[in-house]
């Protein structure tokens, strides 16, 4: 069904992981070290890739950030359940989910598929605007935003975003004005089956600004309402 790069220097995660997602149909290609990994996924881009924490020669987190880059393919990272700090610096650098070692292999494939059912990469259709919008480009001022193809664009220039980052995007674009409370955007850019806090959707929202502000320095089109949530600013 997908491609999916596996990152981790433990032979029994690998080896369950790569069993787990083949039995479901997915094809894995698994890399034992961070370096050997991040020239595998710029050279053969995977539809999803799961990265370790810590590995030899290139942490998880470094293979992220090169990654990032040039590529927004969805990304999920692993890490011990205690190091919350990993969590918090893997949204910031842009990951789309997180797994806490140890996890169950069942809980890890309803998160592939979540992502890849979000990412529109196991064959059925990416989620589209709701309402009168359906799969048409949404435009709201110098944003133009299409689903169909992943595409955001603003005042003509693209702004490459990882799939969280388009589904919040587009959440907020659709009714300008609208508070959207943190519950209301994590509804709108993750499954039932995946909980994240507040800090995770500040963190897509803040590293969302910046790629916006490469293009833009003048953006500032998403409002932060302090204690209420965020809103994209009327034109």
């Amino acid at each position: 069904m997908a491609k999916i790069t596996l990152v981790d220097d433990d032979e029994n995660i690998v080896t369950s992981v790569s069993l787990a997602l083949e039995s479901h149909g997915h094809t894995v290609k698994a890399y034992y070290d961070g370096a050997s990994g991040l020239a595998a996924l710029e050279n053969e881009p995977p539809d999803l890739a799961i990265l370790d924490v810590k590995m030899p020669r290139m942490d998880g987190m470094e293979v992220l950030r090169r990654l990032r880059r040039s590529s927004d393919i969805p990304v999920i990272i692993l890490t011990s359940k205690d190091e919350e700090i990993d969590e918090i610096l893997g949204f910031n650098l842009g990951a789309d989910d997180y797994m806490h070692k140890p996890f169950s292999q069942r809980l890890l494939i309803e998160r592939v598929k979540a992502l890849l059912r979000r990412a529109g990469a196991d064959g059925e259709e990416a989620p589209t605007p709701i309402g009168e919008a359906g799969a048409r480009a949404l435009k709201r001022g110098k944003l133009t935003l299409d689903p169909a193809r992943h595409d955001c664009l603003w005042d003509g220039r693209p702004v490459k975003l990882t799939v969280t980052e388009f589904l919040l995007l587009q959440s907020l674009a659709q009714r300008p004005g609208f508070v959207k409370s943190r519950d209301n955007l994590m509804d709108a850019a993750y499954d039932d089956q995946v909980y994240v806090d507040d800090r995770t959707i500040d963190s897509h929202i803040k590293r969302m600004r910046k790629k916006f502000r490469e293009v833009d320095p003048e953006f500032d089109a998403i409002e932060t309402l302090y204690g209420v949530g965020y809103r994209y600013r009327e034109s």
